[in-house]
């Protein structure tokens, strides 16, 4: 019997704690790609993001593993597909580091001085979006156990509410971030800037799917 199925006998979020954990292997590599940039290390840059392309895959595996061994037949404590939404969503999440990935790699792209704390803060707060979607997922079985209702179901709303609040203060970051790039138009390649705004885009993305997962249990809970 597969991994997948095995874990489908314990709960129906199992597999998607599973998926989570290699999701959050790609997460784990945003910070090493943008210090490489930092540092000029294009090379160890491009090895960070080989990583990152082969989990990525990794966690594609998985999706279609789930996908095709979610139970058709038996009794699930939630909407099939709000289960599958659920599992897309964090797949979206690893693709959209993958995306940051290749847009790091395109050129040896520079980042701006100026820009280097802000990116770094940045980062930490994506992270962080990212930090509290994965205590959610570990919660989940807790919450399968308490048939989804309960002090279990509030602190999970409790759970998400801090995720959507974490997503809003990145969009800030970023909008502050977007006007410090733009203030350095004369001093920097517009292709060098458009790919700048294109990869601090990308990693508002990655903090969107996070917080949409929040937006999908939420709606499990209350269907």
């Amino acid at each position: 019997m597969s991994l997948i199925k095995d874990l489908f006998k314990e709960s129906p979020f199992e597999p998607l704690r599973h998926h989570m954990s290699t999701v959050m292997e790609c997460v784990s590599h945003v910070r090493p790609m943008f210090e490489a940039v930092r540092d000029g290390k294009y090379d160890e840059l491009q090895a960070i993001a080989e990583k990152i392309f082969k989990i990525e895959h990794k966690a594609d595996i998985i999706k279609d593993d789930i996908r095709s061994t979610i139970p058709k037949r038996f009794f699930l404590p939630v909407y099939r597909g709000d289960l599958l939404g659920y599992l897309k969503l964090q797949d979206d999440m690893a693709d959209s580091v993958e995306d940051v990935a290749a847009l790091l790699t395109i050129k040896n792209l520079v980042l701006p001085p100026e820009l280097v704390d802000g990116t770094l803060e940045y980062i930490s707060k994506v992270d962080d979006v990212c930090q509290r979607t994965l205590a959610i997922a570990d919660y989940l079985p807790t919450l399968v156990q308490s048939d989804m209702g309960g002090a279990e179901a509030e602190h999970t709303l409790a759970l998400v509410a801090a995720v959507e609040k974490a997503e809003w203060e990145s969009d800030r970051l970023q909008y502050k971030l977007a006007q410090n790039l733009f203030a350095l138009d004369d001093k920097i390649k517009p292709t060098d800037l458009i790919l700048w705004f294109r990869v601090f885009g990308e990693l508002g993305q990655l903090a969107n799917y996070a917080e949409k997962t929040g937006d999908r249990l939420r709606r499990m809970l209350s269907s």
